[in-house]
């Protein structure tokens, strides 16, 4: 058995967040409507190669200055 193992305890936040779920209905849709907004796109491949073509490669130490010649 682990030490750090509380199966009754629950964070205030945690608290928070399952009584907020409980008395808004509808929540969870909203969620997941609000996520497929930014996260759940397609991808376009095309131009995410075209992005990894364009990079520029980074010096080892970016706050190096550049030696003067």
């Amino acid at each position: 058995m682990n030490i750090f193992y509380r199966p009754q305890y629950q964070s205030e936040a945690t608290q928070f967040l399952n009584k907020l779920k409980e008395t808004t209905p509808g929540m969870a849709a909203r969620q997941l409507e609000g996520r497929a907004l930014l996260w759940d796109q397609p991808l376009n491949r095309e131009a995410l190669s075209e992005f990894k073509a364009a990079r520029v490669a980074q010096k080892p130490y970016v706050y190096q200055t550049a030696p003067h010649d």
